[in-house]
């Protein structure tokens, strides 16, 4: 049991903590209490969400209380995010807005009825100025300073504002008031998290191990999974763009997507990781890979559809063959019938801004009518019937 719940695992604080918790519960014949909180900054989870809720599926499995502490308070404050500037504060519509969408989607893996939803305005709401005061006073500026982001901007000389520091202390007495066993996260959240064991410690109760989950990384292969870097697999993308996506990853995250993303058994493991090194063609163990994601979040007949659907769209040259997103030539509202390629292109690919559409032209990356063409600026007369491939993925037609 306790080697299944260590599997994957990048961090457990202490580092006998996760045994000590399930002798405890054993002894005293009940459930441990363990926590994910997240503030629902974004309306999407993704894979990389997906790493520790499949943690957490594995305790619920085991007979464990799971609660989601969802920060319906401290995402109105603004989560400090790691990087060199302090992450927005959302307003109450859009917290109730995105948790209602993330609980949607948490039953994507976990069983919604063995799960506990609590939203910490609950109590924080309810503090008052001298309680939130006293809270502040037991936790020291030096061992905030210990959170390796605000010890780089406070080096720098980059501003730390006050609600900041205050907001692993909000995150840690969420602890407190669930009296939870084990807390889980990414390893960007281990400050916060251990936060949780003093804050337990000061009003004397057991402190909660610590278990954080690696962090998957996004398509670019070089920064972690995240929407506002627009490198995600959503858990709620459809089919197709889930196996696109997945075969758009760089050979270096297969290991990675193996280990983290998908499910495969330790025997399918290392029989992939063997093909690898044995000089399988890496596009056949992505297939694999896309595969098996899709029917865990759809289920088998979609994933076949989904291949079968790559392989005309992709690997097919024959371009007759290939599926056209319809376009209708209404929508752009064009009192002329001419149009330069660059604006065509920018618009049928509005996430994609105008310098990035030129270098796809640059690049031979756009073609109209099955023609490549390399001037941005070339007048494309807009006509029905117009075929126009973007990239290697995005193919419109003219209506």
């Amino acid at each position: 049991m306790i080697s299944t719940l260590q599997e994957n695992t990048a961090i457990i604080l202490p580092e006998n903590g996760l045994d000590q918790k399930l002798k405890q519960a054993e002894k005293e014949n009940r459930k441990l209490i363990v926590k994910l909180g997240f503030d629902p900054t974004a309306p999407d989870l993704h894979l990389g969400h997906a790493v520790v809720l499949k943690k957490l599926k594995q305790f619920q499995e085991l007979g464990h209380q799971v609660v989601i502490v969802v920060g319906s308070f401290t995402a109105r404050i603004g989560d400090p995010t790691g990087k060199n500037k302090a992450r927005k504060p959302l307003s109450a519509e859009d917290v109730e807005h995105n948790a209602r969408t993330y609980i949607n989607q948490l039953s994507k893996i976990l069983d919604m009825e063995k799960t506990k939803i609590v939203f910490n305005s609950e109590w924080l709401d309810a503090l008052s100025f001298p309680e939130i005061i006293q809270l502040m006073s037991k936790v020291t500026v030096a061992q905030l300073m210990h959170r390796n982001d605000f010890n780089k901007r406070f080096t720098e000389n980059t501003p730390i504002a006050m609600h900041e520091l205050v907001y692993p202390i909000l995150q840690g007495f969420d602890s407190v008031q669930i009296e939870c066993d084990i807390e889980m996260g990414g390893t960007d959240q281990l400050f916060n998290c251990t936060m949780g064991r003093q804050l337990q410690e000061v009003h004397q109760m057991p402190a909660q191990t610590v278990i954080c989950m690696p962090l998957l990384k996004g398509l670019d292969g070089k920064e972690k999974m995240s929407k506002s870097l627009d490198n995600i697999i959503g858990l709620t993308d459809e089919p197709n763009e889930m196996f696109g996506k997945t075969m758009s990853i760089p050979d270096s995250l297969i290991d990675e997507f193996i280990e983290l993303a998908a499910d495969f058994s330790a025997g399918e493991k290392k029989n992939l990781q063997l093909k690898l090194e044995n000089g399988e063609n890496p596009m056949h163990i992505k297939k694999l890979i896309a595969k098996n994601i899709i029917t865990q979040y759809h289920d088998q007949e979609a994933a076949d559809l989904a291949e079968e659907f790559f392989s005309n769209q992709f690997q097919n040259k024959n371009s007759e063959e290939k599926v056209y997103e319809p376009v209708s030539l209404a929508s752009f509202q064009w009192q002329e019938n001419m149009m330069k390629a660059v604006e065509l292109c920018s618009r049928l690919k509005s996430d994609l801004s105008k310098s990035a559409v030129r270098r796809l032209f640059q690049s031979g990356g756009i073609q109209i009518n099955h023609l490549k063409v390399t001037d941005p600026d070339q007048e494309i007369e807009l006509l029905a019937q117009t075929k126009i491939k973007i990239g290697r993925r995005d193919f419109f037609e003219l209506l």
